[in-house]
């Protein structure tokens, strides 16, 4: 292979790209606002579907049925990771799955203790997404995890293990406390999209070898899903596009994944979500509509669309999760797995 610096004629040539140490920036997020599960104070939110949805999830976990999380990268810009490392920890979700922007969110906490750059400001000069640390660190655990055969978020977690001082805030991390609790996080990368892909270092391969072997771990999580529950936070196209295929992957193989709950969370009010709508209309293009809520729920299971934000909905669906199942035991989060 081609070293990805070398002067290929008909591409951009990247060796030049300048950056940044990270150290130097001002963060829009930091460890010091994330909310505090159990200390912090919840405005109430909700409604019969709500509650109906809760009691499904409790069901599917009860009975070692799996509960999949995916989500955008605003779960984490919003301040919500303890929570979801909270439900992680308990035992209430058993798959974590984002886009790359989750990912570097995520990494960047953890080792920075801040992440969020004003891209408004950094656009003008070219250095949006130029921080050193972020791509180097990223790619380097990248490109060495996909020589050993890791998928992408198994890689970022052991770079966090092997090298514990350089992320002093990684137990605010998500991905390493799926991995530390044995929960997969898969990460689902679309090229070019990510801040990562702009740093010198970046191997393309690396990262497509990584996130297929996520999008396989993923598929085995989703071919367990009869009986389960699918959450999906503000993603508003790759995580509706990969569960789809997954979904399809999971019932061509012969898995029995009709009996599906699936719910997604965004501010998009979609009105009556059930109803058939045409395609002049633009939310028919609005991709978690078709692709989480209705079209995987066809012949079994329900769907729901709830509008709301993140900071409100999510402690409202962890504390009444946890007041109906507080954890589950460890001998029934394995059972989740297809024989």
């Amino acid at each position: 292979m081609a070293d990805m610096n070398e002067r290929i004629p008909g591409q951009l040539d990247f060796s030049n790209i300048r950056t940044y140490s990270v150290r130097e920036r001002t963060n829009l997020v930091t460890i010091a606002n994330l909310a505090r599960p159990g200390v912090d104070p919840v405005a109430p939110w909700g409604g019969t579907d709500f509650d109906e949805l809760i009691l499904r999830m409790a069901e599917a976990r009860k009975n070692g049925r799996p509960v999949i999380w995916s989500m955008g990268a605003h779960v984490i810009k919003t301040g919500m990771s303890r929570y979801v490392i909270e439900l992680m920890r308990r035992g209430l979700v058993t798959h974590l799955c984002g886009n790359g922007a989750c990912s570097i969110h995520d990494f960047e906490l953890a080792f920075n203790g801040g992440t969020s750059e004003d891209v408004p400001t950094a656009i003008e000069d070219g250095s949006f997404g130029m921080w050193e640390e972020t791509g180097a660190w990223m790619n380097e655990a990248l490109q060495r995890g996909a020589r050993c055969g890791l998928g992408y978020g198994e890689s970022l977690a052991v770079c966090m293990v092997e090298s514990p001082d350089r992320y002093p805030f990684k137990d605010d991390c998500i991905l390493y406390q799926a991995y530390k609790n044995g929960i997969p996080a898969t990460y689902h990368i679309a090229l070019g999209t990510d801040i990562i892909h702009q740093h010198p270092s970046v191997d393309f391969a690396a990262i497509g070898a990584a996130s297929g072997v996520d999008f396989r771990k993923y598929c085995l999580s989703v071919s367990a899903l009869d009986g389960g529950v699918f959450l999906n936070f503000g993603s508003s196209v790759i995580g509706p596009e990969v569960f789809l295929k997954a979904l399809s992957i999971s019932r061509n193989l012969g898995y029995p994944t009709f009996n599906i709950t699936t719910a997604n969370f965004d501010l998009v009010d979609l009105g009556d979500f059930r109803a058939a709508i045409g395609s002049g209309d633009p939310l028919y293009y609005y991709r978690p509509r078709k692709n989480i809520v209705n079209r995987p729920t066809s012949v079994g299971g329900k769907g729901w669309h709830f509008c709301g934000d993140h900071r409100v909905i999510i402690p409202n669906l962890y504390g009444k999760l946890i007041r109906i199942l507080p954890e589950v035991k460890k001998g029934v989060r394995e059972k989740n797995r297809p024989v």
